[in-house]
């Protein structure tokens, strides 16, 4: 069974920095990409970043480039998102997602639970 399990969200200040983790179940992690979606209140589900699970070759939405930045700890079996400069329009729940291929829709096959950004002074 897939399990991907979020962590890392919190309440920062603009311009402030976090960092989120996804852990995967070891067999997700070796065979998936994994990627990084945001829903912001009222919102569809927004792309990211995501990395691919052969080479860990990245790619970013434009929104976020420069800001942001994915990579993987194979040891761990976890994918991180850090987040540096965040901005109010930041805030959102933030779902990491695993599938066969790298995709910037919604289509993965499977889900995190999520985990809340909020970007306020």
């Amino acid at each position: 069974q897939v399990q991907l399990v979020e962590s890392g969200g919190g309440l920062v200040q603009p311009g402030g920095s976090l960092r989120l983790s996804c852990t995967a179940s070891e067999r997700t992690y070796s065979t998936y990409a994994l990627a990084w979606f945001r829903q912001a209140p009222g919102e569809g589900r927004e792309y990211v970043a995501a990395s691919s699970w052969k080479g860990g070759a990245s790619h970013y939405a434009d929104s976020i480039k420069g800001r942001f930045t994915i990579s993987r700890d194979d040891a761990a079996n976890t994918v991180y998102l850090q987040m540096n400069n965040l901005k109010p329009e930041d805030t959102a729940i933030y779902y990491c997602a695993a599938n066969r291929i790298i995709l910037t829709t919604p289509g993965y096959a499977y889900w995190g639970q999520g985990t809340q950004v909020t970007v306020s002074s």
